[in-house]
């Protein structure tokens, strides 16, 4: 059967108890340890060979969406917490301000350098080892 792009496709499946679907990510609070709101998920980014979830874009700051900024966060740093309905993270608000991040249309640093300098700044080992 050939592809067909007008055929209306339905993925009902939105979480199982390992899966969870992109949209249901995206959007989800994040919390710091002592349980405090710190962003949520923008997006997530899977490598492309592997299919491994490499990064969650947690969207810092700002007020109702305007000049949030983007923070590339391993996704080894996330653990989902059920009782909070949100991934915590063992990293804090001012490290987070001191932790590479880019603008929302900088398509230039999502380069190996900076790479390496996120998981560098998180200490975890990167996705590609």
């Amino acid at each position: 059967m050939a592809y067909d792009d007008n055929r209306v496709a339905t993925a009902d499946v939105k979480e199982t108890h390992d899966l969870i679907a992109s949209d249901k990510v995206e959007g989800t609070k994040v919390y710091d340890l002592s349980g405090e709101h710190i962003g949520s998920i923008e997006r997530i980014l899977v490598e492309k060979r592997s299919g491994k979830v490499s990064y969650a874009v947690l969207s810092f700051g700002g007020f109702l969406g305007i000049g949030h900024d983007h923070y590339p966060l391993p996704w080894s740093k996330l653990e989902y917490d059920e009782s909070l309905g949100g991934y915590r993270v063992d990293i804090s608000k001012d490290q987070l301000e001191g932790a590479p991040k880019y603008e929302r249309e900088d398509d230039a640093f999502w380069t190996a350098d900076n790479g390496r300098r996120v998981y560098d700044y998180y200490g975890v080992t990167p996705y590609w080892i």
